[in-house]
Order: structure tokens, then C-alpha cells, then sequence
């Protein structure tokens, strides 16, 4: 099972931008999906944005056209670019992989966009 470690959050103001990474403790060439959830407080979890094998990259409606998820491979990390962020989008930001049958959990990092 793979060790996930995400960094990048911290506090900023309404229409900034934020670059999330997350690093894997071993290579992520084989592992099929790689994506970003998020949890705002009172809320269930949500799908940011997912990078699948073979299929084109999801990205939630409230987040597309502002976020950009990628990976790379050779760096064994999958970073998510926010721009235009607002205060709708605090929440703690979690990064996932996967390959049937296991799954993995970064422990979160917070992200807060003042008003």
C-alpha cells in the first residue's frame, strides 16, 4: 500500500491560487487512478478531480476551469493547481490512488480562502 503525503495547503485570500502536491512513497507508473477529495466542514466528502488510465480527466462542475490536476510519474507526486480559489472551496484536501483491490490515504492538508 502506498504512503501518500500531501503539502501546499495554507491561507489565501479569495481569487489567489494554491499548488497542492502530493508525494508517494514509491513509484505511481502502475497505480491506475490518482485524485483529490476534498471534505469543507459539515459536508461529506467530494471528488475534485481524478486522473484515471485510459479515461479523460475528471474534474468536479465546481471546480472546472479553475483547478488543474497532474502527475508525473518520473517525481512519483500528483499536484492540484487552484486558481480564481473561493471561500467555498476551504476544505481539507485530500490526496487518493488506487489499484484494484488496494486504496490509499494521505492524511490531508487544510486549505483556507478568506472573503
Amino acid at each position: 500500500q502506498v504512503h501518500l503525503v500531501e503539502s501546499g495547503g495554507g491561507l489565501v485570500e479569495a481569487g489567489g491560487s494554491l499548488r497542492l502536491s502530493c508525494a508517494a512513497s514509491e513509484s505511481i507508473a502502475r497505480i491506475n487512478v490518482m485524485a483529490w477529495y476534498r471534505r469543507a466542514p459539515g459536508k461529506q466528502r467530494e471528488l475534485v478531480a481524478r486522473i484515471t488510465g485510459g479515461e479523460p480527466t475528471y474534474y468536479s462542475d465546481s471546480v472546472k476551469g479553475r483547478f488543474t490536476i497532474s502527475r508525473d510519474n518520473a517525481k512519483n507526486t500528483v499536484d492540484l493547481q487552484m486558481d480564481g480559489l473561493k471561500s467555498e472551496d476551504t476544505a481539507v484536501y485530500n490526496c487518493y490512488a488506487a489499484t484494484f483491490p488496494t486504496q490509499s490515504w494521505g492524511q490531508g492538508t487544510q486549505v483556507t480562502v478568506s472573503s
